[in-house]
């Protein structure tokens, strides 16, 4: 379906940050984390587009990081969501189901 991936590039672009906020709110992840769950989605990304997308969830405190020691290597740098960033996705979701429900009933 490579058509439909080019075709629907920016839809899918516009719903990263809904993925990833809901992503980081069901469990605490690092990037390498974020990576391997998106890969097998419509959602899966490249770091260079991951990492300018966490900087700015960070900036805008929707996101918080913690350095955690790992066994396999240098420490790593655990996401979560923060209370404002909880709030963003619940806006999210609720605009998601709206979206929803005015798609179906357009379709009536």
């Amino acid at each position: 379906m490579p058509q439909a991936d080019e075709q629907f590039a920016g839809v899918r672009k516009g719903l990263l940050e809904f993925a990833l906020l809901t992503l980081i709110a069901a469990e605490r992840v690092y990037v390498a984390d974020i990576m391997a769950r998106l890969t097998s989605t419509p959602f899966a990304t490249q770091e260079g587009t991951l990492y300018p997308l966490l900087s700015k969830l960070r900036r805008e405190e929707l996101v918080d990081y913690e350095w955690v020691e790992s066994d396999a290597g240098p420490p790593r740098k655990y996401y979560s969501l923060t209370d404002k960033g909880q709030a963003r996705l619940d806006d999210l979701s609720a605009y998601w189901r709206l979206l929803n429900d005015t798609l179906q009933t357009l379709g009536r």
